[in-house]
């Protein structure tokens, strides 16, 4: 019989709130945001063990309060996404974070870029606009001037596309091998 989710979350991922609090403490600049990104943080990591459990939940514990961080900052200034996927440049402190799971954090943000790049260009606009400049269904509606309704549609369009690639290592139909000799490719070639 598979374990509660709140005994799971319990065991795996509070009996790292002391190194999540210090962890937090030392790279976030706003020292008084820290114990909501904390609880953020929980609050993404239970609703996604929902859905799934993590194979390393403390990874993914991690790996969540960094891409937390990085969508804050995003909000606070547009920045690509390469120069969000270079961890380095977001000044942050990852002791906690191998280099395996650098890299793998590394090769996901790629991977997440190429499939943005694949998504229909209204949805990918659509998804620009609300998960990287953080703007409201309504203010997005009214920029494309398209309803809620279809803004709605395209996020779940996009989200779901965007799912499906990361999560399943498909780059809408590419192996993940593929994909990723693309991406070299492109960098190799000068191409974003």
């Amino acid at each position: 019989m598979e374990e509660s989710i709140d005994g799971w979350f319990k065991r795996e991922i509070l009996a790292h709130d002391a190194r999540l609090l210090r962890y937090l403490l030392r790279v976030w600049r706003k020292k008084d945001e820290v114990y909501d990104l904390r609880q953020e943080t929980y609050a993404r990591v239970y609703e996604a063990a929902l859905a799934t459990r993590p194979r390393s939940a403390r990874s993914f514990l991690f790996t969540t309060a960094h891409h937390l961080m990085a969508d804050r900052l995003r909000r606070e200034r547009v920045v690509s996404i390469e120069a969000v996927a270079d961890i380095d440049a977001l000044n942050l402190s990852v002791d906690e974070i191998s280099a395996e799971q650098h890299v793998s954090a590394r090769q996901e943000l790629k991977l997440l870029a190429l499939a943005l790049d694949r998504l229909p260009p209204r949805c990918r606009k659509v998804m620009w606009l609300r998960r990287v400049e953080g703007l409201s269904q309504r203010e997005v509606a009214e920029r494309l001037g398209v309803s809620v309704k279809a803004v709605e549609q395209q996020v779940s369009k996009g989200s779901r596309l965007l799912a499906d690639y990361v999560l399943a290592g498909e780059a809408m139909n590419l192996d993940v091998s593929r994909a990723m000799a693309e991406l070299e490719d492109n960098d190799e070639h000068g191409k974003p």
